[in-house]
């Protein structure tokens, strides 16, 4: 190596430790991560409206906080398609995994879902996949939000509003 890269070499590294000297030490706080559960009542109307009038159902999703803005959840419950008097209703159990990105203030999210329908009443057998994207609000304890539900078997999709206490485990 010449006597010029080395004093070049020399210079970057003091240059280096002069900030690195002068730097200090950011305070962070650290998120605590951990589980949480929601216990919701969901209510839903069509969008084809040929299909069904309207769906109710209830939930339990638990769910992960990896960071103060990301999570994984897992949610599972009934929901009941009420479809036209002369015709059964359509009961079935969701299982969806998903993941949910907090966008502003830590309070309002966004969240998608995947996962299966599986039918449970009234003679039904035939199972479906589900997508469901979503918006929501969030404290302490309320978590509201809203969100579409698409169906692979069952003809339909709804638009549907989640109202859920939330706790810590």
């Amino acid at each position: 190596m010449k006597i010029t890269e080395k004093i070049k070499v020399l210079f970057v590294f003091a240059i280096a430790l002069l900030f690195a000297n002068n730097s200090q030490a950011q305070e962070t706080k650290n998120y605590e991560q951990g589980f949480r559960v929601g216990i919701g009542l969901n209510g839903g109307l069509p969008t084809n409206n040929d299909t069904y009038d309207w769906s109710l159902g209830g939930d339990v999703r638990l769910q992960y906080d990896f960071s103060k803005k990301t999570s994984v959840t897992l949610t599972t419950g009934f929901t009941n398609l009420f479809i036209d008097p002369n015709v059964n209703d359509l009961g079935f159990i969701p299982v969806k995994a998903g993941f949910k990105a907090f966008v502003w203030e830590d309070q309002f999210y966004i969240m998608g879902e995947v996962g299966g329908g599986f039918a449970v009443t009234n003679g039904y057998d035939e199972n479906t996949y589900i997508w469901s994207p979503g918006i929501g609000y969030v404290n302490k304890a309320i978590d509201v939000s809203l969100r579409y539900e698409a169906y692979t078997e069952y003809d339909t999709d709804q638009i549907a509003l989640r109202v859920a206490y939330g706790f810590k485990l």
